[in-house]
């Protein structure tokens, strides 16, 4: 005799499978049908994941210095598509100081130099540190790297980076810097060297510096890192006339003024050589410009391709599905199903589909982010919005398929199934 426990159980389980979704029944008839399926939109979710995190690594590196400055409102040139490109006379900083809401301008240059890696300038064993004879130095081949300068004043700093500014004493030496510990490898060991050593020795074209301190902004797929140096040094190895033109400006503004009105003041008082932007439409016209380069569209292509994949990985499940089961689907046409009522039956396997096939794809995809950013030494992280985003694009992508599917199931006869 069945104990109640024993009872009461088996009617749970009559009652779960008479509530199962009709679409679920459908979909785990046959396991291997069904782990085809979800496989497919887990690779589709993979490939959009890359894709899109590739874009991010493109878009959201060129962020990394505006997003890092101070300021309220910051001036860049009229002419050039990127802060790294443009420039305008310092002339316009003094303008912009006169305008009434502005307690304070400082300007920021930015170039790019060739790096040399530490550890190519040590000798390999003892006998490389000269002849026997001790006539010339030793032979070196010298491999340079591009690095990106970020020259400032130390008594006006624009960069909102606390290390940066503990430090900026250290800037008045000559030929110092500071280096950035997220920079990529091809640029030495110059964080464990200095931890080591506490300065390190370098060539930055075809001079020596010496690295006196440390700090954090990382890299981009342009930027293989990026130094901060006093504008005294700067002019230096550049030439005096190199101040006279700013890449970008950084104004504070008085307490209580109003940024816009004091934007739009500002605009209408300096000369349409310079606009006046906010620190978000710095970052949008930095990413706007990339994503006018073959390479953001490109990204962006690839991750629309995986969409299409997707919809087709999707389609071909829902239509084999369909056609196996144009039978048991005609019968309940017979008995007065409408296509409407059919149609939600398809959709059901689609969403399911869409919900268990994203698992696997976000894991994955998570993971291969970890890897991207191990291997290129560049942040990538998961973001909530993306991940959102493409759960709606997956569920879409999947509608979008049972919808394509249903076609064949609205155009069937219910007789046609039944004649010999």
């Amino acid at each position: 005799m069945k104990s109640p426990f024993l009872k009461s159980l088996k009617t749970w389980r009559q009652i779960l499978q008479a509530h199962k979704p009709l679409g679920w029944a459908q979909l785990s008839h046959q396991k291997t049908r069904l782990l085809v399926a979800v496989t497919g939109v887990a690779f589709s979710n993979i490939l959009i994941f890359t894709q899109l995190g590739i874009r991010a690594l493109l878009f959201d590196g060129v962020t990394l210095l505006p997003d890092n400055l101070k300021g309220d409102l910051f001036l860049v040139s009229a002419y050039a598509p990127t802060i790294d490109w443009g420039t305008f006379p310092i002339i316009h900083l003094y303008k912009a100081n006169a305008v009434e809401g502005v307690a304070s301008a400082s300007p920021l240059y930015i170039s790019t130099a060739n790096w040399v890696n530490p550890e190519d300038l040590l000798p390999s064993n003892p006998s490389d540190e000269g002849s026997e004879s001790g006539d010339g130095p030793p032979q070196i081949t010298l491999f340079p790297n591009r690095v990106k300068v970020l020259a400032l004043n130390p008594v006006a700093p624009v960069l909102d980076i606390p290390e940066v500014n503990q430090q900026l004493d250290q800037l008045n030496a000559p030929d110092v810097l500071l280096f950035d510990r997220l920079a990529q490898e091809k640029l030495g060991p110059v964080s464990g060297l200095f931890a080591e050593t506490g300065e390190v020795i370098t060539v930055m074209n075809n001079r020596r510096v010496r690295v006196v301190g440390l700090f954090s902004l990382g890299s981009n797929m342009f930027d293989n890192g990026h130094v901060v140096m006093s504008d005294w040094n700067y002019a230096r190895r550049r030439g005096r006339d190199s101040l006279s033109r700013v890449n970008i400006a950084s104004l504070t503004l008085d307490p209580g003024a109003d940024l816009l009105t004091v934007q739009a003041r500002l605009q209408a008082h300096l000369s349409k050589d310079v606009r006046v932007l906010t620190r978000e439409e710095v970052a949008e016209s930095e990413q706007n410009f990339q994503a006018s380069l073959p390479n953001g569209k490109v990204l962006s292509f690839g991750a629309a391709m995986g969409f299409i994949v997707g919809i087709v990985i999707v389609y071909q499940v829902l239509y084999t599905d369909v056609s196996d089961h144009l039978p048991e689907y005609a019968t309940l046409k017979a008995m007065g199903y409408s296509d409407r009522a059919l149609l939600i039956v398809v959709l059901q396997e689609a969403l399911i589909l869409a919900v268990i096939g994203f698992i696997p794809g976000f894991i994955t995809s998570y993971w291969v982010y970890g890897l991207l950013t191990q291997v290129t030494r560049i942040p990538l992280t998961m973001r909530a919005d993306v991940a959102f985003q493409i759960f709606i694009l997956t569920l879409v992508m999947c509608i979008v398929s049972g919808g394509i599917a249903m076609n064949k199931l609205r155009s069937a006869d219910p007789a046609d199934c039944f004649r010999g």
